[in-house]
């Protein structure tokens, strides 16, 4: 099941709201429907809808997030000055939909958030997605670049007849724009990953994911670390890949997360047939959530990779200083 590739349009989910097996598997571009996610009366509170940016620039690090549940409206916007470690965080819940207009499938038009003090709103076309973003001391204005003929895995994992997860790893999408934090403006020139997600899932969600990109050899390279499961898959899908000048290489195979709880700043290791590669942190941002539906703990460092990884056609890459994240993450949501 892992490895099974989704070459035509297909829909997620039937009028009733259900799974649609044919659903199943991964593909290299948007060819799943995902409007009927919600739909119907299966799990109501189990809806999960959301767009998360990470940008890396020389400058800055910085996530967006639009986060839609049957029962809040969620958004954030979280800024790292690299040369000094220095974090801002702005952050806000809405309860039920308020403010919130989000697609049914990807790629499909507009997303916003707007509430007190944030504002953030999504817009794709045919260049990439324009990403802007306002809050009372950081405003964003950055495109994230889709180039001709580029690939993202899109993911569709079972958990039951009535729950899925569907996914969007996007990575190595170059990007242009500003940045303007108390009022002075940062180039934003850099690379921006996407995890979308339309899915309907159960009340508790543990996982492991990172992303780096980099050049190897001439190359542009956007790495997908997937995991969590029991069996360290999601559902019996790898989410992990190597997009390569814009290709995607799938790895179907489990992969093995190696790190050290009582010190996240110690490299991680993540392994499997045809990917070896060591982490190395430079930050540990920690994020604690415990509100009466919402709990979540989150650890997600940032540093460099270095090791290698295999092609589709066997040929074995090096990696050494590709920049990214590494997460463990565990919800209640």
């Amino acid at each position: 099941m892992s490895d099974h590739e989704i070459t035509e349009p297909v829909r997620l989910t039937d009028d009733r709201g259900r799974l649609n097996p044919a659903s199943i598997g991964w593909a290299r571009q948007q060819l799943h429907d995902t409007d009927g996610v919600g739909r119907g009366c299966y799990g109501w509170g189990r809806t999960k809808r959301w767009e998360y940016w990470g940008i890396v620039t020389p400058t800055h690090i910085f996530a967006l997030t639009i986060g839609g549940l049957d029962y809040a409206n969620v958004r954030q916007v979280w800024v790292l000055e690299r040369a000094t470690l220095t974090a801002i965080d702005a952050f806000e819940i809405s309860p039920l939909g308020r403010g919130l207009s989000m697609t049914g499938t990807h790629g499909a038009g507009v997303n916003t958030s707007r509430g007190r003090t944030i504002d953030l709103r999504f817009e794709d076309s045919d260049a990439g997605t324009r990403l802007l973003a306002s809050t009372p001391r950081v405003q964003v204005e950055v495109l994230a670049e889709t180039r001709p003929g580029h690939e993202a895995m899109g993911l569709a994992s079972p958990h039951s007849r009535f729950l899925v997860d569907y996914t969007v790893k996007d990575v190595d999408r170059p990007t242009s724009g500003t940045i303007t934090i108390d009022g002075v403006r940062h180039d934003a020139s850099g690379f921006a990953v996407l995890d979308h997600a339309r899915s309907r899932g159960p009340y508790r969600t543990d996982w492991n994911w990172g992303a780096a990109v980099g050049e190897v050899d001439g190359k542009r390279i956007g790495i997908n670390l997937g995991g969590g499961g029991p069996d360290g898959l999601r559902n019996g899908i790898s989410h992990t890949g190597v997009t390569i000048d814009g290709r995607v290489h799938k790895i179907p195979t489990v992969l093995e997360w190696e790190f050290d709880p009582s010190n996240w700043m110690a490299p991680w290791r993540m392994t499997t047939d045809r990917m070896e590669l060591t982490f190395t942190p430079f930050y540990d941002r920690y994020a604690r959530t415990n509100l009466l539906l919402i709990r979540s703990t989150t650890h997600q460092c940032f540093g460099v990779f270095t090791g290698r990884v295999q092609t589709d056609e066997g040929e074995w890459l090096t990696i050494d200083g590709l920049e990214g994240w590494a997460e463990d993450v565990h919800n209640r949501w």
